[in-house]
This record gives C-alpha cells, sequence and structure tokens, in this order.
C-alpha cells in the first residue's frame, strides 16, 4: 500500500502539464510581443511591418506599402494580438486548475496514508492484546468473579460512545485523543455516524493546525451529505481550513455559497461563518 502512495506522490508533478512557462505559453508570448513591434512601427509610419509569424521566428520582410495599406494593417495586428492574449490567459486558466487539482490529490493521498498508518497501529494494537497472559495459581480462584465483570469492560465501545469521548477530548483540547475516537467512529459500520465522525476529526487537525488534513476531513463529511444538517457546518470547516493554509479566496467562494443556499443560517454555526468572513476578509 504504501508503494502505491509512493507512485502517486512521484506522479503528482505531471499533472500540471498546462504551465505558462511551457512551450505553448513562451510561443504565445512571443508572437504577442513581436506583433505589438509591428503595430508600433505601422504607427510611427516608418518601415513596413514584417510578415506576421507564427512560430516566434521572423518571417522574410513584406513588401512597402503605401499608407493605406499600412493603415488597414494596424487592426488586424491589433485584432490578433488581442486573440493572442485571450489564448495565453485561456494556458494560464488550465495552468491553475492543474495546479488545485494536484493539491486536492496531495491533500487526499496524505490523508489516506494517515488513515492507513491509524490502522496499521490499531492492528498492531490487537496483536499484542490477542497474545495469552500467563495467570499465576493465585490468580485463578479469583477468576469466576473476574469474568462476571469482563464483558462489560472488554465490549468495544459504540460509535455514540466514541464521539461523545472524542467531543469530551475535543473540549480539553486534548486532539490526539479526539482524533483517534473520530477515526474510530469512521472505521465502524455505523453510517449514520461516519459524518459526524469526520466533522470531529476535522475539529481535532484543525486544532492540531493539521489545516490540510482538517480541510479533507470536513469535504469528506459535506460530500457525503451536501444536504444534511450538518453540511453548513462543514463548509464552514473547510472554509477555516482554508483561511489556516492562507487561500482565502476560495475561502470566501465558499462562504458565499454558504449564504446564498442558505440565507436564514442562525446560531452558533452563522456565528462561526461571520467569523470566518471577517478573518478572511470577503466582500
Amino acid at each position: 500500500m504504501r508503494l502505491v502512495i509512493a507512485a502517486l506522490l512521484i506522479a503528482l508533478p505531471g499533472i500540471a502539464v498546462a504551465q505558462v512557462d511551457s512551450r505553448e505559453g513562451i510561443a504565445l508570448q512571443n508572437q504577442i510581443l513581436q506583433l505589438r513591434q509591428e503595430v508600433e512601427i505601422l504607427r510611427r509610419g516608418g518601415l513596413s511591418a514584417p510578415q506576421p509569424s507564427t512560430g516566434g521566428v521572423l518571417a522574410a520582410p513584406m513588401p512597402s506599402r503605401p499608407a493605406g495599406a499600412q493603415g488597414d494593417l494596424v487592426p488586424a495586428l491589433l485584432d490578433r494580438v488581442q486573440r493572442l492574449e485571450e489564448e495565453l490567459r485561456s494556458v494560464r486558466g488550465r495552468a491553475e486548475e492543474a495546479e488545485f487539482r494536484e493539491r486536492q490529490l496531495r491533500e487526499r493521498v496524505e490523508k489516506l496514508e494517515g488513515d492507513i498508518d491509524f490502522r496499521l497501529q490499531q492492528l498492531e494494537g490487537q496483536r499484542q492484546g490477542a497474545a495469552p497472559a500467563a495467570r499465576p495459581p493465585a490468580a485463578a480462584a479469583a477468576a469466576p468473579a473476574a469474568a462476571a465483570a469482563s464483558p462489560a469492560t472488554a465490549a468495544a465501545r459504540t460509535p455514540q460512545r466514541a464521539l461523545a469521548e472524542g467531543q469530551a477530548a475535543l473540549g480539553r483540547r486534548d486532539f490526539t485523543t479526539a482524533e483517534a475516537a473520530a477515526r474510530e467512529v469512521i472505521g465502524s459500520r455505523d453510517t449514520a455516524r461516519i459524518a459526524d465522525g469526520q466533522i470531529l476529526l476535522g475539529d481535532a487537525l484543525m486544532g492540531k493546525r493539521d489545516f490540510a488534513g482538517a480541510a479533507v476531513a470536513y469535504d469528506d463529511a459535506r460530500r457525503r451529505n451536501p444536504r444534511g444538517s450538518r453540511a453548513p457546518e462543514a463548509t464552514v470547516g473547510i472554509a477555516n481550513a482554508l483561511i489556516g493554509l492562507n487561500n482565502n479566496r476560495d475561502a470566501c467562494t465558499l462562504l458565499n455559497e454558504l449564504r446564498s443556499s442558505n440565507p436564514n443560517l442562525s446560531g452558533p454555526v452563522a456565528e462561526r461563518a461571520a467569523n470566518a468572513r471577517r478573518r478572511a476578509s470577503c466582500r
């Protein structure tokens, strides 16, 4: 499994295939610069403009044109400059989109690695707990009395209890214990509680200042039930995590969408959303 994660991390830089400093972007910038020079020459009414080139290499000069022909060529060159600038903006947009996808994939890989480490620790603990311990002869007589109490103490806690204890740990700022309880709930089969566990995980990771992991946890909770009662809370959590990552622009976009889709939002979640808007300087 770790080999798979390593392969994903190695492959991540290949996602951003639309970098502005690629050959396509450089060629477009060269064409724009050349055409601007030609327009400037024509405006000054000096030498005749060279033939526009599409490959960034100057072609053979055109024969001299009369003043009227040069005047007609200026708008055509300006139009071509505008089209090339639009194409360059499109290249930049694709580059930004590719970088965003790469960032999302990297965060998910980090979350997957954390989940795997947690599961491995759990398995290791179970294996050590399953090792039989030798009982001294004196303790054998007390075994029947202890056996009566063992089922209640040895039974695994329910997801509801894990959530309650995780919230209590969160209130004590024991973020490690809260994170462990949240992952326990997420790993259970109680689908009705998984979203609650993901939000608890996001809160615990926010307390540990793991903003990238918190954003992924909150996003998982929101995706699990986009119209659920806790979806606004998860959205505010994502926004706060993005603010922690100095990504105020995306945080404000999420908060604006939340305000549009939930105009009557009130209570603690509304207060947290308003506080996040102030921190991110949203308009």
